[in-house]
């Protein structure tokens, strides 16, 4: 899921965009800032379809993503993977960058990958929580059809399990081969989390 930084050309020389990705690389707001107020399309993307503004994600500036948004990125943008800024923002814990998206129209409930699934993925608990808050989808079916609780079984994240049943996930989703999130906890000796599914009502 790495971004690559080889922006394609078109609208400035190649100066200017080595200027740009080099302070994009050294987390150089003034300097990116600056460039892109002298003409710069906000939406310019590399060759995989990723934005300036998941470049500004992917190193957790807050305040490059807040001056993108204000200056009209797009926040639904998607790059050859399928993934868009909030999804990244999400599965990297970025808990700022994650409510800014949100509020500039961010999408969280779509086919697919969404955002709750990657953060529930990487167990960044406060952004499940603040995603749930906001009404996503508990039970959305990634395409391999596990749910954001089935993965944050496997993957051994108490936390994040404990908000999801809270916010009563389904436990007894399965994928098409049975595998169940209380399956996936039990076979990776998770015991508090078999513990909790059972209580939640989960079967085997």
């Amino acid at each position: 899921m790495g971004i690559a930084l080889g922006i394609c050309a078109g609208i400035a020389t190649a100066g200017v965009y080595d200027d740009l990705l080099k302070a994009l690389e050294d987390n150089n707001t003034e300097a990116v800032t600056t460039i892109l107020q002298r003409g710069m399309d906000v939406n310019t993307v590399d060759k995989s379809g990723n934005s300036l503004l998941m470049l500004a994600v992917e190193k957790g500036n807050v305040e490059l993503v807040r001056f993108l948004i204000e200056h009209r990125a797009r926040v639904r943008v998607r790059n050859q993977y399928g993934d868009t800024p909030l999804m990244y923002a999400a599965l990297k814990g970025h808990i700022d960058i994650v409510k800014l998206l949100v509020a500039a129209g961010g999408e969280i409930n779509h086919p697919g990958w969404t955002p709750l699934i990657y953060a529930a993925f990487e167990g960044r608990d406060d952004v499940v929580e603040f995603l749930v808050s906001k009404g996503a989808d508990l039970n959305a079916l990634a395409p391999n059809q596990a749910t954001a609780l089935m993965l944050a079984s496997r993957n051994g994240h108490l936390g994040t399990v404990t908000l999801l049943l809270k916010a009563n996930a389904n436990p007894n989703i399965r994928t098409p081969d049975g595998a169940s999130a209380l399956k996936w906890a039990a076979d990776g000796k998770h015991d508090q989390i078999v513990e909790m599914l059972t209580k939640a009502g989960a079967t085997k």
